[in-house]
């Protein structure tokens, strides 16, 4: 009676912890900086074309996601400290005026969750910014998303992490960009990563029998079913607790990471992580600059799209 009361406290624990919203915060000292700095790569995977400057672009007007600045000072060790690129960081949407954005090589998009009701964040921010009228802000919202789109389709590169994804989560353009649309997340839990292609350049990060992971099972759709993108990682369905309710029936693959190119450009998506706790595995570290490479140009690997109903 004793062992069966103690099993059962056991696993009322380990599901707690499954199931917790988060893992506790960690703060962003001079300690975890250290330790991430001794974690990063020492050099580029890829050889460099050179020194690439890159904006880690981080404003959120929705959720918050309390790794935003974590996730902002692992880019900028990794970055720095493979030498390869130059690091910018704002909050500032005008940076996605045409002429400024001919300044960078590349632009991160990290957690810049927006707003439920229109899912602009260009618009969330003009809105708290000036008087205007409704229909000249949503114009300047709209002209802010296709300098986004050209600056891609003219040479730029994009890497997308997490929440990122719902930056303009209700444009179609974007969501063909990115290669899909947030739909939903059960509760974070622990996930088994998996390799989609063992042998493609970007995951020699991870053993190929994958890695253990605790986040939000990121779900897609709109443009995430027509399969436009090269998957990289992914996560058995079968195996995620508390799918939404009514979901008959879900492709045994959801992906995790991805890639596509776009027009000259390239696109990086990566739905790791919610958890700075997350960052201390260096072979996500290696991942993470392993996109930036790509997106910048760097890395010579099969792109070809898994098409849709894959």
């Amino acid at each position: 009676m004793k062992h069966a009361l103690i099993y059962g406290i056991v696993f009322l624990s380990l599901t707690s912890l499954a199931f917790a919203q988060d893992l506790q915060k960690v703060p962003l000292d001079e300690i975890w900086k250290t330790k991430i700095q001794d974690l990063a790569p020492k050099k580029p995977t890829f050889e460099s074309s050179g020194k690439k400057r890159v904006l880690i672009f981080s404003l959120h007007t929705g959720f918050e996601h309390w790794v935003i600045p974590h996730t902002e000072e692992m880019l900028r060790i990794i970055g720095q400290k493979s030498g390869a690129f130059e690091m910018i960081s704002s909050k500032d949407i005008k940076e996605f005026e045409a002429a400024n954005l001919e300044n960078y090589d590349a632009l991160i998009l990290n957690n810049t969750c927006s707003k439920p009701d229109h899912r602009n964040l260009f618009w969330d921010k003009l809105t708290e910014e000036s008087d205007k009228d409704s229909v000249t802000l949503m114009k300047k919202a709209l002209q802010l998303e296709k300098n986004l789109i050209d600056f891609v389709s003219a040479g730029g590169g994009l890497m997308v992490l997490h929440g990122g994804i719902t930056t303009q989560n209700s444009s179609t353009e974007f969501g063909e960009l990115i290669g899909g649309s947030f739909d939903y997340h059960p509760p974070q839990q622990t996930l088994r990563v998996y390799l989609q292609d063992a042998t493609h350049p970007l995951v020699q990060a991870f053993p190929k029998t994958g890695f253990e992971h605790v986040d939000e099972p990121y779900f897609y759709k709109n443009a995430y079913n027509k399969g436009d993108f090269k998957p990289l990682l992914y996560f058995k369905n079968s195996e995620i607790q508390s799918l939404r309710n009514g979901q008959a029936d879900p492709p045994e693959r959801t992906y995790v990471a991805w890639i596509r190119p776009e027009g000259k450009g390239k696109v990086f998506y990566a739905s790791p992580s919610h958890n700075a706790q997350s960052f201390e595995n260096p072979k996500l570290l290696q991942f993470y600059l392993d996109g930036l490479q790509y997106v910048v140009g760097d890395v010579d690997c099969d792109e070809t799209p898994i098409g849709p109903g894959s």
